[in-house]
């Protein structure tokens, strides 16, 4: 296996440098400065590959091996196989990808909402602070800031009157912390957060979209691209959702085995393949995370690796330390690493540990929420430790 690691590109605050200090080979990237939506060109993927893998003579060497992501636009998630432009430029930026040799991309299919947290430095035990999803803050939020008008049939009375109690405790400060927490974009996207009239505008462009239509677009989107990722050698990685349930009413398509099986049943190409995040399953406390890897071995190419702990009935949640917490890591890896061995070498499963708690000196420094230095660092380590015990030390 492959030790992966996040990085945002020469403008984030963890360098190549750093990256090369934690021991990991393979960076896990993406042109975060285009705008979405516009195809990428092979000379922009060609200057930032180069920028990666252009080793100094006195440094280690690196590979971009994980485009994370291409995003998809959100005309694509409304419209399906209508979106062809969309589409199109999505293909043109896979293509760019290709024609560089870089093998794996990932992607995720959640309408208007990307992974969704209210705290981004929830205070642990240790001091260190981690992300943290508590369902009745975002209950508040959802109904007496944002204001959707359907909100309330998605709550019991007993969800609305402790998100009614939250939300009247709140300050100015918090309501608009928690504002800017669940309408920002994605990580290192140079795009703007939502206002929330713009968030309702959003919420209401997918009216009447449930779950089965969602899918049909996802299986209409990957019936248009796989075989062109089939043709060039790319794999297709398919990040779950997060949280894994629906949020504003909105359907959630890759939340559980099921889910999964029936895209590969849909689109059988192996091309068609899944991110295996632990983070983001391990919050239904029914996804039996050993079984997923072993039922879905052969189409898992790329794993996120993390660890969160359900709260109370596990609609709150917070992320964990990479061994404790609700997922069995050592289970997990025994998995992945039987289905690696099982593999060519040009071939082996790239993972990241992902996330991490904010920690030591990176408390005082600016961080990217989710990805600071030490915590993931702390978390590498860990999973490398699984690792050399299960025989299978990571490349």
């Amino acid at each position: 296996m492959r030790q992966g690691w996040r990085w945002f590109g020469p403008e984030a605050p963890v360098t190549l440098d750093d990256v090369r200090q934690t021991g990991a080979t393979n960076i896990v990237s993406s042109l975060h400065q285009v705008p979405i939506g516009r195809a990428w060109t092979e000379k922009e993927v060609r200057e930032r590959q180069a920028l990666i893998e252009t080793t100094p003579g006195d440094r280690s060497p690196l590979v971009w091996s994980v485009v994370e992501s291409i995003p998809i636009p959100d005309a694509v998630k409304r419209k399906g196989g209508e979106a062809k432009a969309e589409i199109e430029a999505w293909i043109a930026s896979l293509e760019a990808v290709a024609a560089c040799g870089i093998p794996i991309v990932c992607y995720n299919f959640m309408p208007v909402v990307d992974w969704t947290r209210t705290e981004l430095d929830f205070v642990t035990p240790t001091g260190a602070t981690a992300m943290r999803f508590d369902h009745e803050r975002f209950a508040a939020f959802d109904l007496f800031i944002l204001e959707r008008p359907d909100a309330a049939q998605h709550y019991s009375s007993e969800d609305r009157e402790r998100a009614r109690i939250v939300f009247e405790a709140m300050t100015d400060d918090e309501i608009a912390d928690i504002t800017r927490i669940i309408t920002s974009a994605l990580p290192g996207s140079t795009t703007e957060p939502l206002t929330i009239p713009a968030f309702r505008e959003k919420l209401v462009a997918y009216s009447g979209i449930d779950a089965a239509r969602l899918r049909r677009h996802l299986i209409e989107f990957l019936e248009a691209v796989t075989p062109a990722a089939e043709a060039r050698g790319v794999k297709l990685t398919l990040h779950p959702d997060d949280p894994p349930r629906s949020l504003f009413g909105l359907p959630r398509i890759a939340s559980t085995a099921d889910d999964y099986a029936a895209l590969f049943d849909a689109v059988p190409s192996a091309a068609n393949g899944m991110c295996y995040c632990t983070g983001s399953l391990g919050v239904r406390a029914e996804n039996d995370l050993p079984a997923i890897a072993r039922r879905f071995a052969s189409r898992i190419h790329f794993a996120h690796l993390r660890a969160t702990t359900r709260e109370g009935d596990g609609r709150t949640f917070h992320e964990s330390a990479h061994l404790e917490g609700d997922v069995d890591m050592v289970a997990v890896l025994s998995e992945l690493v039987a289905e690696d061995r099982r593999r060519s070498p040009e071939d082996t499963i790239v993972f990241r540990s992902d996330h991490g708690h904010r920690m030591l000196d990176d408390l005082d420094k600016v961080v990217t929420p989710g990805y600071p230095a030490i915590g993931r660092m702390r978390g590498l380590a860990e999973l490398r430790g699984i690792l050399h015990a299960l025989g299978a030390p990571p490349n």
